[in-house]
């Protein structure tokens, strides 16, 4: 009945479900949540204003090939989307850059700097700041100390439950000084969100007569996997399974629970135009909550009145019900964990695992797409 089933239905599960149904392929969806678009889901609120349900997502890319393959699903409200830090009440552009540098010195001092980091790096660059510290001028260890204080410390603390000498540098090397004038948080050439949001445009996407997409639908209840096979509702299925939820909860948690970050999203919603005059604050040496997203300038909406916001809480994801784990915690202990998930993976050789949560590492939504279209072109 189906020659491939899909577990999920977010950027990963849809792209290759589209992919693949374009070859000819009967494809079955199976989505836990009673809504597809995986964390990408968006809807209007009680008060008609577009939200992220599950926090900000703004695409972002340079690839072609993944900026042509969406487009055909959507139109785009484009934007070079900017971050600003909210430092002792004082908002500075993020990532640190040379126009924040102007903000925290006076002139010459600022241009005495400048100067320095552009030698030192090049114009252009981008620097993680553990990097950074590691420099011995003692003028760029200044800078790299109020960036780490002012900027970095506390909010990574908050975001991870962890110091940034513990975090793994695939996650410290998200946060850069920037040495140029670019305040977008993204310099990647293509930037912005779905017209008309992205749920809408996983709709089109999955709108084929070769998908069938079952919502409030948990993969274990169709699925059984004995020693060496996938049953399908009873019966042996030698399709393929590509499965992009948490690989631990696939196997009941069998070896212990992969860690994860999850986040509280605390919704509000004010009678007046603005709240924050900005898509995102983030709050870096102050505050519960990471950052404040304003939506009406996420997504450029107009025709309402009033404004929406929603405040992020991250705490230490346990599996209770409702909770959602978004961040792998990557260190050399969780991975370990992680392989022997992996391994026990290995024997359903019909079994593709694919993005966050399947392979237990951070992507971007378009480096998920693309890495969902090479394994659709992948499966004979």
């Amino acid at each position: 009945m189906y020659d491939s089933i899909i577990i999920g239905s977010g950027a990963a599960g849809s792209a290759a479900a589209r992919k693949l149904a374009e070859r000819g392929r009967k494809i079955l969806i199976l989505e836990k949540r009673s809504h597809i678009g995986g964390n990408c889901y968006d809807r209007p609120d009680d008060y008609g204003i577009l939200i992220h349900e599950y926090g900000p997502h703004i695409f972002h890319t340079s690839e072609e090939e993944v900026y042509r393959f969406l487009s055909r699903f959507t139109e785009w409200y484009c934007f070079g989307h900017e971050v600003a830090a909210n430092v002792h009440g004082k908002l500075l552009p993020i990532p640190f850059n040379l126009n924040t540098l102007y903000q925290v010195y006076d002139r010459k001092t600022a241009e005495e700097l400048e100067g320095i980091l552009i030698r030192e790096y090049g114009e252009g660059s981008r620097i993680p700041i553990m990097k950074l510290k590691e420099n011995p001028n003692e003028k760029i260890n200044a800078i790299a100390d109020y960036v780490y204080q002012n900027i970095f410390l506390y909010y990574t603390m908050k975001q991870w439950g962890q110091t940034p000498e513990e975090i793994s540098p695939e996650v410290t090397g998200r946060v850069p000084v920037l040495i140029s004038r670019d305040n977008r948080y993204f310099q990647d050439k293509y930037q912005g969100v779905p017209k008309d949001g992205f749920t809408a445009m996983f709709e089109k996407m999955l709108n084929h007569p070769n998908i069938t997409v079952k919502t409030s639908a948990d993969c274990r209840e169709y699925l059984t996997f004995t020693e060496d096979k996938i049953l399908f509702q009873g019966e042996e299925f030698t399709g393929e399974v590509i499965y992009t939820g948490a690989l631990d909860e696939l196997f009941d948690c069998e070896y212990g629970r992969l860690p994860y970050r999850s986040l509280d999203f605390r919704f509000e919603h004010f009678d007046r135009e603005s709240f924050q005059g900005r898509s995102v604050v983030n709050y870096t040496v102050s505050e519960d909550y990471t950052r404040i997203t304003e939506f009406k300038y996420l997504t450029g909406q107009k025709d309402t009145d009033g404004t929406t916001i929603v405040k992020e809480y991250p705490y230490a994801y346990t599996g209770s019900e409702g909770e959602v784990p978004y961040y792998a915690i990557l260190n050399e202990e969780n991975q370990a964990l992680y392989e022997k998930y992996v391994r026990k993976s290995e024997p359903y050789k019909n079994v593709y695992l694919l993005g966050r949560l399947a392979e237990y590492k951070y992507y971007n939504i378009d480096a998920i797409v693309k890495k969902a279209l090479q394994l659709a072109d992948k499966i004979k």
